[in-house]
């Protein structure tokens, strides 16, 4: 864990309090134990752990800065990620994890439990309903996703989640900017405007990384996002 602490310090320059990496120590240990029994994710070992799971989530603090967000919402979170490394990080941070499968909704219950993290809230919902719901809908400063849809699905699910002034953030890798290019037509009807595309390496990983943000400038129009399926099935374009 010393190493992925070094490099948490040199790619996001923010140093872990022991604190922190003995929840993060924490949450490795269970993910481990729960993949064998009910497959949580396709990495499976420590270092993939570390570097695919923790460090990529906590990338997300090279954009999620001056100021950190106070509520944020993470859209096909899985087993919790980029969510709760997030959290660990970030304890003042009001965290809605939002996930279909019941297993994985089960797994970041119990680590919310386990790890004592308040202000979390852990949905087994679909994003097109939560869009729709007046609890969430135009709610948050960030609404996150990673390796959940491409660029133009992944916008109709976040956009009407985010407060006009907030932002979106999807976590990419080489196809990043092909995707935003194709994305531009959804970003501007569901009232985002690209900011930045924020290239990266992680550690040991070839293929570049990018963290995509689509600032929220003006409201979602009421009739988005569409129906659960709807966005996979036919993005807009």
């Amino acid at each position: 864990m010393e190493k992925m602490k070094q490099a948490v310090q040199q790619l996001i320059g923010v140093s872990l309090s022991a604190r922190q990496m003995a929840a993060l120590e924490h949450y490795e240990r269970e993910l481990l134990e729960w993949n064998e029994r009910f497959n949580l994710t396709a990495i499976r070992d420590v270092e993939g752990i570390r570097t695919k799971h923790f460090l990529d989530s906590l990338s997300c603090l090279l954009v999620l800065k001056d100021p950190h967000p106070t509520r944020l919402i993470d859209i096909g979170t899985g087993a919790g990620f980029p969510g709760i490394p997030l959290k660990i990080v970030l304890p003042n941070l009001k965290l809605t994890l939002v996930e279909s499968v019941g297993k994985k909704v089960n797994f970041c219950r119990h680590m919310v439990q386990v790890l004592n993290l308040d202000a979390v809230e852990v949905l087994q919902a679909r994003a097109e309903d939560l869009g729709m719901d007046r609890a969430y809908r135009e709610r948050y400063d960030w609404a996150v996703a990673r390796a959940v849809a491409g660029m133009p699905t992944l916008a109709e699910y976040l956009l009407p989640l985010v407060r006009v002034g907030g932002a979106i953030l999807a976590q990419k890798g080489e196809s990043g900017p092909t995707e935003v290019h194709g994305a531009e037509h959804a970003f501007q009807l569901l009232g985002g405007r690209v900011r930045k595309l924020l290239k990266f390496n992680l550690p040991g990983i070839v293929e570049d990384r990018y963290l995509i943000v689509i600032d929220k400038t003006a409201a979602t129009p009421p009739g988005y996002p569409r129906r659960v399926g709807l966005p996979s099935k036919t993005p807009l374009c």
